[in-house]
């Protein structure tokens, strides 16, 4: 499986080929599964490019998509997209900002599954409320936090859809090395699968890696602006092209 993410927390001063709109965002679904890419990340985003978790930007997002594409679709829960875990989770306004900020618990179009970083405040009474409403569960898991050590002890590890293994180290020569020491942190993660990746400089190595383990993984503009040769990426179809093509030769013998 490579999941395609399709935006991240990237804005504007990214560049124009990271897609931001819910049209956008459709465009760059279609043409990124037509490239091959099975599952989609997705950070639905507000009309001055913020992320966020409003069923007002949720929605329209996730309708444009789905009438382009057939593939599960997932969103963020980062803490960044709401920093009160009492709003993201209720509806509460959070004590930062006098926003009305959306939580699952009001989301009047669902996703496919949702990703939740297990090392942040209410991570998981988060993932419980996802998964209460029928909501698939992506278990981020960071390196460099202690993420893995809370997953290893939480009770709905079992009940998650897949374990998001994320190397945050972004040196090319060293992101392999800590994806290794992050899957051995993971030991067997509850028998749930595993999709591993790594972010700029590191998401071309770990991404390889990924291949060599036969471990599901992703590819998008979240991750990375640049294809492996470093010449900036036109696309997140592009990208996904490139790395169905690493994978396949690093999965050879």
């Amino acid at each position: 499986m490579i999941q395609v993410c399709l935006n991240g927390p990237r804005g504007a001063g990214d560049g124009a080929v990271v897609p931001l709109s819910p049209q956008a965002l459709a465009d760059a679904a279609a043409e990124a599964v037509a490239a091959g890419a099975t599952d989609i990340h997705v950070h639905p985003k507000t009309p001055c490019g913020q992320d966020s978790l409003s069923p007002r930007v949720l929605a329209p997002t996730l309708e444009a998509i789905r009438a382009r594409v057939s593939v599960p679709v997932g969103v963020t829960t980062g803490a960044w997209a709401e920093p009160d875990p009492r709003a993201r989770l209720m509806g509460v306004p959070p004590r930062e900002s006098v926003r009305a900020w959306g939580s699952v618990r009001s989301w009047t179009v669902l996703p496919d599954h949702a990703s939740v970083n297990w090392h942040e405040p209410g991570a998981e009474d988060l993932a419980a409320a996802l998964l209460e409403r029928g909501v698939g569960v992506e278990a981020g898991i960071w390196s460099g936090t202690e993420g893995a050590a809370r997953f290893a002890v939480s009770p709905l590890g079992p009940r998650v859809l897949r374990v998001l293994a994320e190397v945050t180290d972004t040196a090319a020569e060293t992101a392999e090395a800590t994806a290794r020491a992050l899957l051995t942190a993971l030991g067997p993660a509850f028998g749930r699968p595993v999709l591993l990746h790594g972010e700029d400089g590191g998401a071309w190595p770990v991404l390889r890696l990924a291949g060599r383990l036969g471990l599901a993984t992703r590819i998008g503009l979240e991750d990375t602006l640049l294809l492996p040769d470093g010449e900036q990426a036109l696309s997140n179809a592009q990208l996904v092209t490139e790395a169905l093509a690493g994978y396949g030769r690093a999965s050879r013998p």
